[in-house]
C-alpha cells in the first residue's frame, strides 16, 4: 500500500487535452472493474473531441499521489426542475487499486462537492452498480443516500437511432 505523506502528497487538478491518454486508461480500468470492458469503445480521438473540443460535454478532475496518476472523476452539469438549479452529475469515479483506501476517492468527491457549491448547484448525484457494495458503503459514509425508488432507463445504439428517426420536427 502506498503512503500518502508530505513526500508523496495527494493533489488534484483539472484535466487538459494532454491528459486524454491518461483519461482513457482510467476509463478502461473502470470498465474492467465493472466487468463492462466489452462495452468500452472510447478512443483518444473521441475523448479529445467531446471533452476538449468546441463544445465540451464534460469535465475531468485528476488525482495524483506524488507524481503517480491515482484516479479521476468525470462529471457534467445537469438540471433539477424541482430545485430550479443546475446540478453536477458524476458519470465516473475511478481510483487505481493500489491507491484505494487512502482518501483519493473522498478527495475527488470533496472537490466535486466544492465545485457544486461554488457553481450554485443544488445537488451532486451519481449512479452505482447494485453489486458494488464497497462503493455503496463508501458513499453512505459520506452522507449520500441511495435513490432506490428510481430506476435508470437508457436508449442507446439502434433503439436510440430508431426513435430519433420518428422525429417529425426534423428540418422544421
Amino acid at each position: 500500500m502506498t503512503d500518502i505523506t508530505a513526500s508523496r502528497p495527494l493533489t488534484l487538478r483539472a484535466a487538459t487535452a494532454a491528459d486524454v491518454p491518461l483519461i482513457l486508461r482510467f476509463i478502461r480500468g473502470l470498465a474492467e472493474y465493472e466487468q463492462l470492458a466489452h462495452e468500452c469503445v472510447a478512443t483518444e480521438e473521441r475523448l479529445r473531441d467531446t471533452l476538449f473540443g468546441a463544445r465540451p460535454a464534460a469535465e475531468v478532475q485528476l488525482a495524483f499521489v506524488g507524481d503517480e496518476p491515482a484516479g479521476f472523476a468525470l462529471f457534467f452539469h445537469n438540471y433539477s426542475t424541482f430545485l430550479a438549479q443546475p446540478g453536477i452529475y458524476l458519470e465516473d469515479l475511478f481510483v487505481e487499486p493500489r491507491f484505494r483506501g487512502l482518501g483519493v476517492g473522498r478527495a475527488l468527491l470533496t472537490k466535486l462537492a466544492a465545485l457544486a457549491v461554488e457553481r450554485q448547484c443544488g445537488r451532486l448525484e451519481w449512479s452505482v452498480l447494485d453489486w458494488n457494495t464497497d462503493a455503496i458503503g463508501f458513499y453512505e459514509k459520506l452522507g449520500a443516500r441511495g435513490m432506490t425508488e428510481w430506476t435508470v432507463h437508457r436508449l442507446t445504439g439502434d433503439a436510440l437511432h430508431q426513435l430519433a428517426a420518428e422525429d417529425r420536427t426534423a428540418g422544421a
